[in-house]
This record gives structure tokens, C-alpha cells and sequence, in this order.
């Protein structure tokens, strides 16, 4: 398999996360986001959105962080990463979908870009939009996790799944951007636990090749 991500997005980092889970191996192919390199010619051909991550596995190409690591989880099924009954499966994609549709869409790159290029907003205010919400949305995904009977150590149960793939990077990102994570007990305590695993810690963005 090769993986064409790169090291500080957060989409590239849950794949890496479940590649590690599931002990897979993969060739590292970084592309640059602030160089661009995602619309050079040669990329666009393969992935039309011109966005990482992309998967490449023999024949198939598979798009968006999510389907990605769905994907994995069907041909590679151990460990799951969506475990469960159909109920407890929804609970772990709605977690998982409340920081890929509600707040990393908001914060993506192309996005922080548009706000200062094109609108004109200050770097300080775009700073605000950010935080704004990632704090918002992570306080919804505290509420969501706090004192539910399938919250354990991990979002869902005492195994990492879909859900932790994507708070974690969210997370990493919080703390980059100097985001406020007071009042996230849960959220906090679940990260903890995730990056004392070699499979989040030794994935993240200052351990890639391309960290800088």
C-alpha cells in the first residue's frame, strides 16, 4: 500500500493512525500542502480533489480520511475499528463525524486560506474562527462522551476505534493553535490514553519524515 498524505494534516493523521492499529505497512509519500504540491499535475491525475490522504492499495484508490480507514477496517478486520452491534457502530461514527463534518471542514487549510486571501480577515481573527470552533465543537463531543455507559477508556469501550482516530489529531491540532481545552475531562483522558499506544504517538506529525 502507499499512503500519499502529509505529516501536519489531521485527515493524513487518522489514516496513519489505523495503518498503525492494525500493524499494516505502507510506502510514506509525502505531499506538501503549503508547497502546493496537492494540485501539481502529477497528483491531480490521482486524486481529482486535489486533498490528502490517498490510499493507493494494488488496483484501488480510496479518498477521504473515513472511507480510508472504513476500507481498512473491511479488508483488514482485526483489530476492528468499528466493533460492535449496529447501534454501538452509529454511536462510534457520530463521534467520529463530529469533528470530521462539524469542525475540521471549518478549519481546514483551503479554508484559513480563503479567510485571509480573499476576504481579508486578520491573521489574529482568523485565530478566533478557529478557535471558535474547535472549542465549540470538542465541547460537543465531551458531552457526548461524558458518562455514557460505553465511554471507557477510549471513546467507545476499553480498544481504540474510528472515534479515537479522529479526536486525537483534532486534539493535536487544538493544542497548536493554543485552543482552549478547559472543561474537556473526558475528551483530555481519552487522549491520554491514546498516545501512551506507539500507534498514535509514533505517528504524529513530528515523528513523519516530512515533520517541519
Amino acid at each position: 500500500m502507499q499512503l500519499y498524505n502529509y505529516a501536519r494534516s489531521s485527515a493524513s493523521y487518522r489514516v496513519r493512525i489505523a495503518l498503525a492499529l492494525k500493524g499494516l505497512s505502507y510506502d510514506y509519500l509525502p505531499v506538501h500542502l503549503l508547497k502546493n504540491e496537492q494540485v501539481a499535475p502529477a497528483y491531480s491525475v490521482l486524486n481529482a480533489a486535489q486533498l490528502v490522504p490517498l490510499l493507493i492499495d494494488g488496483e484501488e484508490r480510496v479518498t477521504q480520511s473515513m472511507a480510508i480507514i472504513e476500507y481498512l477496517d473491511e479488508t483488514h478486520p482485526e483489530p476492528p475499528l468499528l466493533p460492535g452491534t449496529p447501534a454501538e457502530r452509529a454511536r462510534i461514527r457520530a463521534l467520529a463525524q463530529d469533528i470530521a463534518c462539524e469542525i475540521h471542514p471549518l478549519n481546514n487549510l483551503r479554508v484559513l486560506r480563503y479567510l485571509v486571501r480573499d476576504l481579508k480577515v486578520s491573521d489574529e481573527d482568523k485565530k478566533r474562527w478557529y478557535r471558535h470552533w474547535v472549542e465549540s465543537g470538542l465541547a460537543v463531543v465531551e458531552r457526548r462522551l461524558d458518562g455514557h455507559p460505553s465511554t471507557g477508556r477510549f471513546c467507545h469501550g476499553d480498544t481504540p476505534t474510528l472515534a479515537d482516530c479522529l479526536l486525537v489529531p483534532q486534539i493535536h491540532n487544538a493544542q497548536r493553535f493554543e485552543c482552549s481545552l478547559a472543561g474537556l475531562p473526558t475528551v483530555m483522558r481519552i487522549f491520554e490514553a491514546c498516545m501512551a499506544l506507539d500507534a498514535f504517538s509514533k505517528t504524529q506529525a513530528s515523528e513523519c519524515p516530512d515533520a517541519g
